[in-house]
């Protein structure tokens, strides 16, 4: 076998655990930068300190209301809305994955062809990628 073939695919590899150890740092990062933010806003509200510098940087409390729908109330919160005259604010998605896995059923369901009443509305193609897994144990 060609040398070429072994090298990329340890190079694939090789990037794809660095990328995995890399997302595992930067949700740790988040978590910690979640708890000193809580913990200096706490600091700044109990001695009323509404700002300081230190070391060049500005630091300073805000507040921004956020908001989300409540419980099981959803449906009922996009009605609203729409009655209101703020269906502006309503956007509605598709998740990529879950589309791609219909219209794969959809092909499979219609003798490996897109179903006509799908036709022009969705862009089909296929994506050639290497699978990178643990091999069995011999």
């Amino acid at each position: 076998m060609d040398n070429r073939l072994f090298e990329l695919g340890d190079e694939l590899k090789t990037l794809r655990n660095l990328k995995a150890d890399l997302e595992d740092q930067v949700k740790d990062v988040n978590t910690k930068i979640d708890e000193t933010d809580r913990q200096l806003t706490e600091l700044m509200i109990s001695t009323e300190t509404q700002n300081f510098t230190r070391s060049g940087t500005m630091f300073c409390l805000m507040t921004k209301t956020r908001a989300s729908s409540a419980a099981g109330n959803k449906d009922s919160l996009l009605k609203a809305l729409k009655e209101n005259g703020y269906s502006d604010l309503i956007y509605e998605t598709v998740n990529a994955n879950s589309l791609s896995s219909f219209i794969n059923e959809q092909i499979e369901e219609n003798n490996d062809v897109l179903p006509d009443w799908l036709e022009g509305l969705v862009n089909v193609f296929n994506q050639t990628t290497v699978s990178v897994r643990k091999a069995a144990r011999k």
